[in-house]
């Protein structure tokens, strides 16, 4: 199995534990947040998918679905604290532009040998991967990870438990 079918795999359990998390969750629901000083569900889900954006073109200009003008700064943490969720997107619009961005990763990566993915990374994300592969492999861990505050606001909305 190549490194590329490896990191595939790797993405499909957090694209589904998000698409699980996110399913019965209302609009409303998304501008909660889990605690204090965390930053509302809607702005994660944003945040994910500006981020999931810039890091694949960083890897491969020109490569990725185009994002709604102006959503990266709707999404970016200087706005992360959500006080002001005015500009927000849908849950609709966010679920279909996740979706639309994983595609367009999914793409990149079936398009990405071995020797590409163990080629160093961009300078400018060393820290968050040394290799190609890595940057794409961190993909699943940062949704993850995001997904996992999703469960506080799930839990006091009374939403079941899904997994």
């Amino acid at each position: 199995m190549s490194i590329a079918e490896h990191i595939k795999k790797s993405l499909v359990t957090p694209t589904q534990l998000v698409n699980v998390y996110l399913s019965d969750l209302s609009d409303d629901d998304l501008l909660l947040k889990p605690a204090e000083g965390i930053n509302p569900i809607n702005w994660q889900v944003g945040h994910l998918i500006a981020s999931e954006h810039q890091l694949i073109e960083a890897i491969a200009p020109g490569s990725m679905p185009a994002l709604p003008e102006g959503f990266t700064e709707i999404y970016d943490r200087k706005n992360s604290s959500g006080d002001d969720t005015s500009a927000f997107l849908p849950k609709e619009e966010l679920v279909k532009l996740m979706n639309e961005q994983r595609e367009g990763t999914l793409a990149v990566l079936a398009k990405m040998s071995d020797e590409d993915l163990m080629k160093p990374g961009p300078e400018q994300l060393q820290q968050i991967g040394e290799t190609v592969g890595s940057i794409f492999a961190m993909q699943g861990t940062h949704w993850t990870m995001h997904a996992g505050q999703w469960v506080i606001v799930r839990r006091q909305q009374g939403k079941p438990v899904l997994i």
